[in-house]
């Protein structure tokens, strides 16, 4: 492609990695360079910057005072759920609040290698209990707040926590969820326990401390001698965060420093364009791993300012929420998940409420967490006015896999591809022999190793379980779990999970292809498909719908449209034949659908209530309303998860 300067650069990430990281890694303070840039010595196991030593907080903080930039401002905190609250931390501010309490924790016993868990609400002490660990060199694990009990109680038992950072409550657009009889109970459940944990008192429902074992955050903060950053290995783990497993026990995924620092700081140019005192905004939360990857460290990494909200899309107060955040803090780049734009879409289908706020610094908008159906990606570049990326990456990887690297090289956009392998990454799609299939042909999407740097080294005390999860059925390549294909222009297609490609009457169909044509009915706001048994065609394709705010036409004549739009645009072997309206979709709060758990619902198979769910009593609205279809014959439903 003429005038395409990005090409070169990725394939020199392929063909000298070590040489194009150790650049990147320049941009960084080390306390200690490293001997070997890839270390290969135990494939499938390769570790980066072996030898090396840093500290990741010296790197997103410290490193910015020292440079005379301390009264830059480092995060905004905005939170419409509090009544409006606006925090703003310079540099020296955060370096000094992240100080301190790391104190706090020292002072508490927790040092070098220590776990510490945070069950936190979207408030700035999530962020800086998360930098403290990474200052005194501890592992810490963000559990989302509000999370079950038991659930809790297992990665507790897991990675074995020093202590816990808690708060009283946590807050939903106007419900008020109690934290402190959560953490009790999980650690009651726990084999495992904690010996201390620290609380922040919210003024919006304060808990009771157990004496002996719980300290209060303010007054602990109040006598803590600032502690300084540790050096640590660049292979030393950074943090720990839990992934559901399908076997029920949930997956460690392991970040190091080094390779980490140097990749996420590396993304923010390259994948974000996004540069020192710019404001960029994950429009996420800090249990998940865009909360971890770009809301506390690369905007931080990079000396941009980050945007903490405690908010939703709509609803706080309105479907304008996005907007005036992105008008107020003059936010530059938004990264959020595709579900957000469809709620935003279905409650202001013209973008009426866009037009309200001057929106003169926006430039992109960044779009990851699932599948981009073309409606949504389209609307949002008509509404904004400006480039839309969807990108791909996974909680494993911890930053993007492919994408459009806008500050390199905007490449033309395909609706329904996330476009181009990022830097380290060639992605391929294989066939069941393990070799790449045709351009254009369906494969399981995996990824040459070795990974490149900031991609987990391992799960946390589970090697075995790692290889046979990731590495083991392609040897020599990373299995993503997802199904797709690469087309002749190299562009990658991310159709669905490998799980949801079904088998109609022996043809491989993915769901995905047929979600993007019941997306784009101007009645539909937001849809899922999933395959359900059938006696003569082994399986056949279901389709959920919610339609848009103010829609008139009778449900039976959109589901008919629906079937012969799917027979017109991918053809009868796709044998869609039923499709369903619903009132809203089970998602988890990340903003995931429940596809798996719908299908065993209407297959009839035991189910489980999912511990993520953002409203479970969506999921009993979807068996009643399958019932009278013939599918859900039985409750198969069995306790929580």
């Amino acid at each position: 492609m003429a005038g395409d300067n990005y090409a070169p650069m990725h394939r020199r990430s392929l063909d000298e990695p070590e040489a194009y990281w150790a650049e990147r890694a320049g941009d960084l303070v080390w306390t200690r360079r490293w001997d070997k840039v890839l270390d290969d010595a135990r494939k499938p196991f390769y570790r980066w910057f072996r030898g090396g030593e840093i500290n990741t907080c010296f790197n997103a903080l410290d490193r910015h005072v020292d440079a005379g930039h301390g009264d830059r401002i480092a995060l905004i905190y905005d939170s419409p759920v509090t009544g409006g609250t606006i925090r703003r931390f310079t540099y020296r501010d955060l370096r000094d609040e992240v100080a301190r309490f790391a104190g706090v924790l020292r002072a508490q016993g927790v040092g070098k290698g220590d776990r510490v868990i945070v069950y936190m609400p979207m408030v700035p002490e999530a962020a800086i209990a998360m930098l403290a660990c990474a200052r005194l060199g501890a592992v810490h694990s963000v559990v989302f707040g509000g999370f079950a009990a038991n659930e809790l109680a297992v990665r507790i038992d897991d990675c074995q926590p020093k202590a816990i950072v808690s708060a009283s409550c946590g807050i939903e657009t106007t419900r008020i969820i109690p934290y402190k009889p959560l953490l009790d109970a999980a650690i009651n459940i726990a084999r495992h326990k904690p010996g201390r944990c620290i609380i922040l008192q919210r003024p919006q429902q304060v808990c009771a401390l157990t004496p002996g074992r719980d300290i209060d955050w303010a007054e602990a903060m109040k006598t803590a001698a600032p502690a300084a950053c540790v050096p640590v290995a660049a292979t030393d783990p950074l943090y720990i965060l839990y992934t559901s497993g399908t076997t029920g026990q949930p997956k460690g995924v392991v970040r190091d420093n080094g390779g980490h620092a140097v990749a996420l700081k590396a993304s923010m140019s390259v994948l974000y364009d996004m540069k020192p005192g710019e404001v960029f905004w994950a429009a996420s939360d800090v249990g998940w791993v865009v909360g971890h990857s770009y809301i506390v460290y690369a905007p931080l990494l990079q000396g941009c300012t980050t945007l903490l909200y405690e908010g939703k899309p709509v609803g706080t107060p309105d479907a304008g929420a996005f907007w005036r955040v992105a008008s107020q803090h003059k936010v530059k780049a938004l990264f959020t998940a595709p579900t957000a734009f469809r709620a935003i879409k279905r409650e202001d289908p013209e973008g009426a409420l866009v037009k309200r706020y001057d929106l003169g610094a926006f430039k992109a908008l960044f779009l990851a967490g699932e599948r981009c159906d073309p409606d949504t990606l389209h609307w949002a570049q008509r509404i904004l006015g400006v480039p839309v990326v969807d990108h791909w990456w996974q909680t494993e990887t911890g930053h993007a896999i492919t994408g459009n690297p806008v500050g390199v090289h905007s490449y033309p956009l395909k609706a329904g591809s996330t476009t181009k392998p990022m830097p380290g990454w060639d992605v391929q799609a294989l066939g069941a022999d393990g070799h790449p299939v045709k351009p254009g042909e369906i494969g399981a999407i995996c990824c040459r190793l070795p990974l490149p740097p900031g991609t987990f080294p391992t799960l946390w005390n589970a090697e075995e379980r790692f290889f046979k999860a990731y590495l083991e059925e392609y040897p020599g390549w990373y299995k993503t779990g997802d199904a797709g294909m690469v087309d002749a222009d190299g562009y990658v297609h991310i159709m669905t999970r490998v799980d949801d490609v079904i088998n109609v009457a022996g043809h491989r169909l993915s769901t995905g292809q047929m979600e993007e044509v019941l997306a784009s009915h101007p009645a539909v706001a937001e849809c899922a498909v999933v395959g359900v048994g059938d006696e003569l065609k082994g399986q056949v394709p279901l389709g959920f719908v919610v339609l848009k705010a103010g829609v008139k036409t009778a449900d039976s004549e959109i589901v008919a449209d629906l079937v012969k739009m799917v027979r017109e645009r991918i053809g009868p072997v796709a044998f869609f034949k039923q499709a369903i309206v619903v009132p809203r979709l089970p998602k988890t709060r990340s903003g995931k659908i429940l596809r798996g758990t719908m299908q065993k619902i209407a297959d009839s198979e035991a189910w489980k209530m999912p511990a993520t769910i953002d409203d479970p009593a969506i999921l009993e609205e979807i068996q009643a309303a399958l019932q009278p279809l013939g599918y859900a014959k039985a409750d198969s439903r069995s306790a929580p998860s």
